[in-house]
C-alpha cells in the first residue's frame, strides 16, 4: 500500500504518515523545504520529495503509476485541484483538507468576517457555505481563504473521483507550523507568572492531528465522494485548554479571568463553535484520545522549540 501525502510535513501530514508507516505502508511526503522534513519520519522510512504544489508535472511524477491514497493538505483553490484531476484518476482513494471557515451560520455570517458568526449547535456537513472564489481570488487573504476553500471542495467533488473533502477543526500536533499554544507556552515559561484570559467560557472546536490522521487511515480503507468533518470527540473551553497547558508544563502562575473586549487575554480559542461528527462516526471513525491529552503533544514540542 503506498500513500503521497502533499505538504506533509506538517501537523497532520506528518501524523498520518506516522500512523501508515506503523501500518506497513510505503510513504511518500512532498514539500519546498526538506530542512522541514521530521527526522522522526524519514528514519522510519518516509520518502521526502522536493516538489511545490504549483509543480503539476512534478506530482505526476511522483504519482507515477498511481498510489492507494493521496493527502492533499496543500490545495487553496479550484485552480490547485483541476490541476491534478488527471493524475488523480490513478488513485484508489483522494483526501483534501479543507476548514470549519467555510460554515455561515442561519444569518450568513463565518470566522473570517466582520460580523462575529452565532453557531448554536455542532455543525454538521450539510450546512450552508460561503460562495465559491473564482479563480482571480487570492486564498491566502482574510477574506478570500473560505471562499476559496469552497471552490476547490466543488471543484473535487463534481470531478467524479473518489475524493473525500475534510473540513478540518484547529488543528494542533507536532511539527504544527504555527502552533497555537505557542504563545501560552512561551508566557508560562516563567512558573509564577500571571496569565490574562478573555472569554474563558468560549467553546472552539479542535481537531489534533493525531484523531485527523485516524480519520484519514479510516476513509483510505472506504474510498469514496463525500465530506466529513474532522474534530476532536470533546470541545473544552478556552479556559480548560490554557489550564491543561498549565498542567503540562507544571506552571504554578496565577490565570486571571477576564472580561471580553478589556484589551487583555486575548487567545486563539475565542470562536463558540464546534462541528457534528456523527457522519466520520458512522463510516467507523474512533478518535485515538481526547483533545487535552493530545494537546499536550503540541505543548510538549512547542517547549522543546523554545
Amino acid at each position: 500500500m503506498r500513500a503521497i501525502i502533499l505538504g506533509g510535513t506538517g501537523a497532520i501530514g506528518g501524523a498520518i504518515a506516522k500512523r501508515l508507516l506503523e501500518a506497513g505502508w510505503d510513504v511518500d511526503l512532498s514539500g519546498r523545504d526538506p530542512a522541514a522534513m521530521p527526522d522522526e519520519l524519514a528514519a522510519a522510512g518516509a520518502r521526502f520529495h522536493r516538489i511545490a504544489r504549483s509543480d503539476t508535472a512534478g506530482i505526476e511524477r511522483l504519482i507515477g503509476t498511481g498510489a492507494e491514497l493521496l493527502v492533499d493538505l496543500v490545495a487553496f483553490s479550484a485552480h490547485d485541484v483541476r490541476q491534478l484531476l488527471p493524475s488523480l484518476s490513478l488513485v484508489a482513494g483522494t483526501v483534501l483538507i479543507s476548514s470549519r471557515a467555510v460554515y455561515v451560520d442561519t444569518a450568513g455570517r463565518h470566522i473570517n468576517g466582520e460580523d462575529t458568526p452565532r453557531f448554536a449547535a455542532p455543525v454538521p456537513e450539510s450546512a450552508p457555505t460561503v460562495s465559491p472564489a473564482g479563480d482571480d481570488v487570492d486564498p491566502f487573504t482574510r477574506e478570500g481563504y473560505a471562499p476559496s476553500k469552497v471552490a476547490a471542495e466543488l471543484a473535487a467533488l463534481d470531478s467524479g473521483l473518489p475524493i473525500t473533502v475534510l473540513g478540518a477543526a484547529k488543528v494542533h500536533g507536532r511539527w504544527a507550523r504555527n502552533p497555537r499554544t505557542r504563545d501560552t507556552v512561551r508566557a508560562m515559561q516563567d512558573p509564577a507568572s500571571t496569565v490574562s484570559l478573555a472569554a474563558g467560557s468560549t467553546v472552539d472546536h479542535l481537531v489534533a492531528a493525531t484523531n485527523a490522521a485516524a480519520l484519514i487511515e479510516v476513509v483510505a480503507g472506504q474510498p469514496g465522494r463525500r465530506i466529513l468533518n474532522a474534530a476532536d470527540p470533546d470541545a473544552p473551553t478556552a479556559e480548560a485548554i490554557v489550564r491543561s497547558i498549565g498542567t503540562r508544563l507544571g506552571w504554578a502562575g496565577e490565570l486571571e479571568l477576564v472580561e471580553r473586549g478589556t484589551g487583555r487575554g486575548a487567545h486563539p480559542w475565542s470562536t463558540q463553535m464546534t462541528l457534528d461528527m456523527s457522519a466520520a462516526a458512522a463510516l467507523g471513525y474512533r478518535p485515538v484520545a481526547g483533545a487535552l491529552p493530545l494537546l499536550g503533544e503540541e505543548v510538549d514540542w512547542v517547549r522543546e522549540a523554545l
